[in-house]
């Protein structure tokens, strides 16, 4: 039940309140929250509880790191009606701050994802491989998507372009999107020497994706979720390039707590649960038509096939 009492008490302090505003914009880490307040974490921590405790929040543990997101819709909702409507009367400066500090904490996270994808561009396959075998993957992701026509496709997230190798000869038309300049000059190498004629090769953002609305058939993250900051608004960006019908398959790791991972590979986050992904999905208005585990490599790798018309979800456990 919802307490508005709770609620009141909860958001009668200025530090939370400031907390409530950022985890509308993403969800963020304490540590991000500390450093975009300008408070230690034990402090933050402290409002998080608060407000996890009044409905307003949801805390989410992943290795030592532990991100914070806003809670259930019917509590959050009224609030953020209310926000809303206070800001369009007089605009807070405190939170117009709060969302330039956040920007900043965004472009360091990004940064930093960006020189490790430059620096080790040469390697990528290599390093997918020590995780799981890719073959492994690659069959089970070609069987996912099944005999049906892929039609127009987008990879995103390209890196080298293997995606695009493998799925190009089935596809009318294939566009594969990067940010890293230096991985689409090594995929473009590759690529070209197979003549594949329906290729397109882009240098763009996955939260914008240089296609419109309803203009792909099949879309494609591979092994690219776990080093992105806001994995929901990148699942939202893939779904509103689908037509009807259209479907999204990702390949990515299963909660784990290889932390080191953070340092030496860039990984935002340590892999994602089932209902994670149904949760993005929903909100992005597909449903989750199937799940694949490919357990036996040093970390365990999921699909997810998402699908703008129903179907009911089957789980696959491979060995």
């Amino acid at each position: 039940m919802i307490d508005a009492l709770e609620i009141f008490r909860a958001l009668a302090d200025s530090s939370r309140l400031r907390i409530v505003r950022l985890l509308r914009t993403m969800e963020l880490s304490v540590g991000e929250l500390a450093q975009v307040l300008g408070q230690s974490q034990p402090r933050v921590s402290r409002h998080v509880k608060i407000l996890c405790d009044a409905g307003l929040a949801e805390r989410r543990k992943e290795g030592s790191w532990v991100f914070v997101a806003l809670g259930p819709a019917d509590a959050v909702a009224p609030v953020a009606a209310a926000l809303d409507g206070w800001d369009a009367a007089s605009p807070d400066r405190q939170a117009a701050a709060d969302v330039a500090r956040l920007a900043a904490v965004r472009a360091d996270r990004a940064a930093s994802a960006a020189a490790w994808f430059e620096a080790n561009a040469g390697q990528w396959d290599a390093i997918r491989s020590l995780h799981i075998a890719e073959e492994q993957v690659e069959e089970a992701m070609l069987a996912a998507l099944g005999d049906a026509p892929v039609g127009r496709l987008i990879d995103i997230g390209t890196g080298t372009g293997r995606m695009i190798e493998l799925f190009a000869p089935r596809a009318e038309t294939a566009l594969g999107i990067d940010r890293s300049s230096e991985m689409l000059r090594l995929a473009r190498a590759k690529l070209g020497e197979q003549g594949l004629a329906n290729v397109e090769l882009r240098q763009a953002d996955l939260y914008a994706l240089p296609m419109g609305d309803g203009e792909a058939d099949v879309a494609i993250i591979h092994h690219v979720l776990h080093f992105a900051q806001q994995p929901g608004a990148a699942i939202a960006e893939a779904a509103r390039v689908l037509a009807p019908g259209g479907r999204l398959l990702i390949a990515d790791f299963a909660p784990h707590d290889r932390e080191e991972l953070r340092a030496q590979d860039a990984h935002t986050r340590l892999g994602f649960s089932d209902a994670q992904i149904e949760r993005w999905f929903a909100a992005a208005g597909l449903t989750l038509a199937q799940v694949e585990t490919l357990a036996g490599g040093e970390l365990t790798v999921k699909l997810w096939l998402g699908v703008r018309h129903g179907a009911a979800l089957k789980e696959v456990k491979a060995a």
